[in-house]
Formats: structure tokens, C-alpha cells, sequence
């Protein structure tokens, strides 16, 4: 998979159904999504003994990368593993499936047995829980409004309600707490397109002047886990 272009931006409630309200006519929405235009994503994140990936995040290295095991609206159905490597503003998705048993053990912090079937990102994952210790550290969970748009394989999504557990044995269950990472009223726009933004969309979404932010969900919620400070 190529890497794509990934830009982020901190918006206000109200600035978010603007767009919304904005974009709905020129893009759209993702056929994933439920009735009411949404899913709910929740995504384990790991990392070494050494909290590597959230200081290479802090510190804003380049190029560097995170694992995570996703699922949406709480079905344990489908269980992806996603190694997701960004460099500059471009980004990279390797994924493949588990099975719930498979996933699991990974919650819990043991490696797979040795197997040469497994797809590289399992591989590669099984083999730094050997060698660097790394563990599941915290839950992810957020409220995702996706649109698409064919021109550039541009992704537009709005994502609501940022929150964190370190439950993360509870990861499969059907409703887990989570504490909120964002400022009050604060939401996160995210795009993502391949080799160019349509015009028509960058000129809508006004992204000149919205504040861009180059921190991920992840550390938000690392970094709430860690040191007790809503980010």
C-alpha cells in the first residue's frame, strides 16, 4: 500500500457541524456507516517497555510507527491488527484479521506461538512482544461521522467524543467507561487523500484556517493514562 496524505486539525462542536453541514451536498458518506451517518470505532493500542511509541510521537520522530487491534460498534466479528507508519504529513496501513481467540491472548499480553503462516504485521508484532516486551496500554474509542469522495480517494472524517480506558482485558466487551482526552466542546477533523485534495474540498473545508495538530489519538489518551493531565 502506498503512503497517503493525513491531515489533522482541532476544531470546536460548532465549527464541526458547520462543515458537516457544508460538505454533505459535495461528498459522500461512507457506506459503512449506521442510519444516523456514524460508527463508533475502538482501537487497543501497544507499546515496548520503554514507551517508545509515544515518545517518537512527543518528540515528533520521523519516520515511526504503532500497532493497534481495531474493531467497530463493539462487534468482535471482525478484528483487524493494524501497523500504521506515518512519515511527514503522508501515512501507511498494513493490516490483516484475527480471530477472537487470536486477539485474545494479545489483550493479554502473550505472544502467539511461533508460526510462519502468519501475515508479516502478525509476524512482526509477535515478534516484538518477544524481544521489546510490548503490550497492550490503552483503549481508544471515538464517534466517527466518514465521508468519501472518488477524485484524489479522499476520506473526510468527523470524529466526536474522544476517549480513553486502560481496561484493556475489557477491549471486546460491549461497553467499556472511557474518560474524555479533548478540551470541552473540542473535536477532531481528520483528511485523508492520496495525491491531491480536490479543490472544491479544500476550498469548503477551509483548512487555512483551522489549527493543525500533529499529535494522534493515541498519545492524547497515553498521555491522559500517564501523567493524569487532560491534553
Amino acid at each position: 500500500m502506498e503512503y497517503r496524505n493525513e491531515l489533522k486539525y482541532v476544531v470546536s462542536e460548532t465549527q464541526l457541524v458547520l462543515l458537516e453541514n457544508r460538505i454533505r451536498n459535495l461528498i459522500r458518506p461512507d457506506r459503512h456507516a449506521g442510519s444516523d451517518g456514524t460508527y463508533r470505532i475502538r482501537s487497543l493500542y501497544f507499546d515496548d517497555c520503554e514507551n517508545t511509541c509515544y515518545q517518537e510521537n512527543e518528540m515528533g520522530t520521523d519516520p515511526r510507527e504503532k500497532f493497534r487491534i481495531r474493531i467497530y460498534n463493539s462487534d468482535a466479528g471482525r478484528i483487524s491488527l493494524e501497523l500504521k507508519k506515518k512519515q511527514h504529513s503522508m501515512t501507511q496501513k498494513i493490516s490483516c484479521f484475527l480471530t477472537e481467540e487470536q486477539c485474545r491472548e494479545l489483550m493479554a499480553g502473550r505472544p502467539l506461538p511461533v508460526d510462519p503462516s502468519y501475515p508479516p504485521v502478525l509476524q512482526k508484532l509477535n515478534l516484538l512482544m518477544r524481544t521489546r516486551l510490548m503490550k497492550p496500554r490503552v483503549i481508544v474509542e471515538y464517534d466517527r461521522t466518514p465521508f468519501v469522495e472518488k477524485l484524489g480517494n479522499t476520506r473526510v472524517t468527523l470524529d466526536r467524543n474522544i476517549r480513553s480506558s486502560d481496561a484493556v482485558l475489557s477491549f471486546l466487551e460491549k461497553d467499556i467507561p472511557g474518560r474524555p482526552v479533548m478540551p470541552v466542546g473540542k473535536q477532531i477533523l481528520e483528511v485523508k487523500y492520496d495525491e491531491f485534495l480536490p479543490d472544491h474540498l479544500y476550498r469548503n473545508l477551509q483548512l487555512s484556517s483551522m489549527r493543525q495538530t500533529a499529535f494522534s489519538k493515541y498519545y492524547l489518551c497515553r498521555r491522559f493514562s500517564l501523567t493524569g493531565i487532560r491534553a
